[in-house]
């Protein structure tokens, strides 16, 4: 992505940030015996569905293993720092007939972008979207930078994916939300690529860059998605 000035970093303006501050863990209090009890249950009836997928002896050995419990722990607690951070916008009335370049040219914002990559973009379904944006966990950065392949993982982790045309809307009707935080959504192509599209505000102008490149993301961005139609719990 580096290619899209992806890296580049935005200019900051004065202002209250169009984005709602996220929730983080410590704005909660502790698990309460029910969530304990009923994640636990989930859990058991998990074990208990694919009981015929693990043989009586290999599980046993698996029960001996020492702090099992806390293994099992770490599980939750790396889909509770997916969660939190969360911010959701509702973006609404997305004419969806419109083509990617209509998309992108409503934005009103200076564009940099390939034109094949554009007319690629990831679109939605219906003319509401949940727009989902969050901010990986320092630890999936490398020395400031966040790879192609981890944010693609991180978008797994949250059940959400792409939506070029909804993010655009999302800046077009709030032009300064990417003022001060940058945003942007990330795809892979029908040949492996990965390719982003980013709203920010470098060298005084707004602008969109819609491109291919695989060069990572620095860690001033946020990202968004909507939730797959298939993210629901299931055992």
């Amino acid at each position: 992505m580096a290619n899209s000035g992806i890296r580049r970093k935005p200019e900051h303006n004065q202002g209250d940030d169009a984005m709602a501050k996220p929730m983080t863990a410590s704005d909660e209090n502790g698990m309460t015996d029910g969530q304990i009890d009923d994640m636990a249950d989930k859990f058991r009836a998990a074990l208990r569905k694919h009981r015929v997928d693990i043989p009586s002896d290999v599980a046993q050995q698996v029960a001996g293993i020492p702090n099992l419990g806390m293994k099992l722990f770490e599980v939750i607690r790396e889909l509770v720092e997916a969660m939190t951070g969360l911010v959701v916008r509702l973006v609404e009335n997305i004419d969806r007939t419109r083509s990617p370049q209509q998309v992108i040219d409503e934005t009103e914002r200076k564009q940099y972008v390939d034109s094949d990559v554009v007319a690629a973009m990831p679109r939605g379904d219906g003319d509401t979207a949940k727009l989902t944006f969050f901010k990986p966990a320092k630890s999936a950065y490398k020395n400031g930078v966040l790879s192609c392949t981890a944010l693609q993982r991180e978008y797994e982790k949250r059940g959400l994916e792409p939506d070029a045309e909804a993010l655009a809307d999302y800046n077009k009707k709030n032009p300064e939300a990417a003022d001060k935080e940058p945003n942007a959504c990330q795809w892979i192509d029908a040949q492996g690529n990965f390719c982003g599209a980013a709203f920010g505000r470098w060298g005084g102008e707004r602008r969109v860059d819609v491109d291919r490149g695989g060069g990572g993301w620095r860690d001033r961005w946020s990202f968004a998605g909507v939730p797959k139609e298939s993210s629901a719990s299931a055992v």
